[in-house]
Formats: C-alpha cells, structure tokens, sequence
C-alpha cells in the first residue's frame, strides 16, 4: 500500500492545536520549524500546499495568563485575537527561511455558506497557490458565534479540501492513526492502516472526545475524511511527531491510517450545498418521498412533504429529513418556508391556485439536489 501523497498534486494538511503548542505549553517553534521543511520539499516536488493550523486560542491563553480554556465566548474571542499574531508570525518566519511567502487566511462558516462569498474564497486561495504561497488557514475564533462555527479544524479541513478540490486532505495528531480500540486503554488495539472514507465501522471505532487543548476528537478526524471524500480527497491521519511524516508520505510511504475516497466527485455546486454546515431550515418527508430522492432520483415535491421547520427564503438550502430524524438530502428551495407550510402535502396542480403563482411544481428539482 502506498501513500496516496505521492501522487497527489494539491494537499491540504492540518495541524492541531496539541502540536503547534506543544501540549499547550506555547508554540512549539521547533515543531512549526521542522513542517516548514517537509512543506518546501514538497513544493519543490510540484505539489501545492495549503495549512489549516490550530493554536490561535491555546496560544492566546498563554499569552493572556489562562490556566484553562475559558468558557466565556469574548474571553475566548480574546485568546484568538491574541494568540493569532503569534501563530502568523512563526510561519512567516519559518516558511520565508525556506523562501517561500505565507497568507493568512481566516474563515467561518457563514463565508462558505454564501455562494458568492464561496466561490470567491476559492479563487483567492487556488491564485495564492497559483502564485507559489502557502496559504494558512484557522477558523475566524476573534468573530465566530455557534450559528456560523466549525466546530473544529478537522472540519475546516474536509471543507478547505472541497473548496478547492485538493487530491488529499493530511491530518496530523497526537495519535499514530486510527486503532481498534483506545490505545491508552486497550493493549491489544491494533492500527487500522487503511479502509474507505465514510465505513460507518470506522466511526463506532473512533468514539471519544479531543484533549483539553483542541476540540476535536478522532471521531470528528473520521467524519472530516467522510466530507472531504465527497470532492475526491484521500485522507490520511498520522501522528504529527513522527520524524520527516511528510515527506517520508510523499515518497510512498504508508503511515498512519489512510481512508480512500470511494466515491465521484459531486459538481461544483452539489458539494456546496452538501458542505452546508448549518441550513436555513428543514423539511420532513414521508416514506415515499424519501424513496422517491434516495432511491429513484427524482424531485422533491410538495405532497411528500410532511413538515416544514424553521424559516427561510426562496434559493435558500435547506435540509430534507426522514421521519426519523436521518438527514436524506439537502437542495435549493424554489419556494419560501410560508409558502412551503401552504403547499405541502397538495399536489403540484394545485400550487398556483394556493399561492397565486407557480415557481415550478417541485419544492426541490433534483438538479439541485444533493444525497447525504
């Protein structure tokens, strides 16, 4: 088995929170010192680059004096503010060592979620690469609330990772990879050196919280690989200390635990719909519209629709439930939600005289349709 770095061009690679603060102990230069290395050699193999970096908030409540991370989200916002002048400032300086130049670029949900801003996100970054600089990427800490975070940078990864259609998605941890079981509790837990993005078994392995550092656990590392291989992207999960893992990755080597994308890549605009981290709002469908999208590929039609949640405008993308709750689809609304509460379990024939107009006779037409 080879490493799928070798032949990848575009590579996202993500570093936690554990690593770049060494424990939380504050940054680890050394550490940020060795990835610019790695990062250069693979430039000068041809292959494009882009970090997504932890550590603005651990190194914030170093600088500022917290002992532990705050729960008040402007003193969290605080550390961020903080601690990202520190983060930028050693990349810069590793990186410019090696004559290469770094951007800083900081997202939040609400900037993917807007098609405009979407696409404009990703030229920035596909001209910043295009122009031979590597782009460091972390969640907007100093300006997020919950309705438009992450959650975590294994998150902002995937979703980097579909912006811009890289071959592969590097996730470097404190952990050598996936196990059978917890390492530190299980002595028999054995590797899982590689299987498939999206094995629902491989999520059931991986349950467990992050460290008191990040936020993310292995669990959000599997479901990341899932996201990122609906544009095509391998994932890889490797402990971020293992000496040279980058390039040792790139010239084949097998490390850590690599999950294969098994599926085609989505258009452009499926995968924006499908990378919707927070919806405007959601339908619940009966069994027979959800037979209909799942299974036939059809349109979603008002008379499958059983009840509308939240509200939300015409175009707006919205989330398409079973009855039991499992999310079926997502797709562009062609009607708002009052008028969704109007027309729902009517036939289309009947949609211009309850409204007064006709958009179209589906709630969702399948071309702007994407199964989850």
């Amino acid at each position: 088995m080879n490493s799928v770095i070798q032949t990848a061009t575009r590579i996202i690679i993500k570093v936690g929170s554990s690593l770049v603060t060494n424990d939380g102990r504050g940054l680890d230069h050394a550490a940020i010192a060795r990835w610019a290395v790695q990062i250069a050699a693979l430039r000068a193999l041809g292959k494009e680059v882009v970090m997504v970096s932890s550590g603005a908030i651990a190194e914030g409540m170093l600088r500022l004096g917290f002992e532990k991370r705050p729960t008040d989200i402007h003193e969290l916002q605080a550390c961020a503010a903080v601690g990202q002048m520190g983060l930028a400032q050693i990349y810069e300086t590793s990186f410019r060592a090696h004559g290469l130049g770094t951007a800083q670029v900081l997202l939040t949900h609400a900037d993917l979620a807007d098609r405009e801003r979407y696409l404009n996100a990703r030229s920035t970054l596909t001209t910043l690469l295009r122009l031979g600089v590597v782009p460091i990427i972390n969640e907007n800490d100093t300006v997020v609330t919950d309705e438009i975070k992450f959650g975590d940078n294994d998150t902002l990864g995937a979703l980097v990772a579909n912006l811009i259609e890289a071959d592969a998605l590097v996730i470097l941890t404190d952990q050598h990879g996936l196990f059978s079981a917890d390492p530190r509790k299980d002595p028999q837990a054995v590797l899982i050196a590689e299987g498939k993005a999206g094995d629902p078994a491989l999520e059931a392995m991986a349950g467990g919280a992050g460290s008191s550092i990040g936020r993310g656990g292995m669990l959000t590392k599997i479901l990341a690989a899932k996201r990122a291989a609906g544009s095509g992207a391998h994932t890889i999960i490797a402990w971020g200390r293992d000496s040279d893992v980058l390039t040792r990755l790139a010239a084949g080597e097998a490390i850590g635990t690599q999950l294969r994308a098994q599926t085609g890549r989505l258009t452009a605009r499926k995968q924006w719909m499908a990378d919707h981290l927070h919806t405007a709002g959601k339908v619940v469908l009966d069994a027979g519209a959800v037979q209909k999208l799942s299974k036939e590929g059809k349109s979603l039609l008002p008379i499958g629709v059983i009840e509308v949640r939240g509200e939300f405008g015409r175009g707006a993308v919205i989330t398409c439930l079973a009855e039991d709750g499992t999310e079926v689809a997502r797709g562009l609304s062609n009607y708002t939600s009052s008028e969704a509460r109007r027309i729902l379990r009517k036939p289309s024939s009947e949609i211009e005289k309850l409204l007064g107009f006709l958009e179209g006779p589906e709630l969702i037409h399948r071309d702007n349709l994407v199964l989850l």
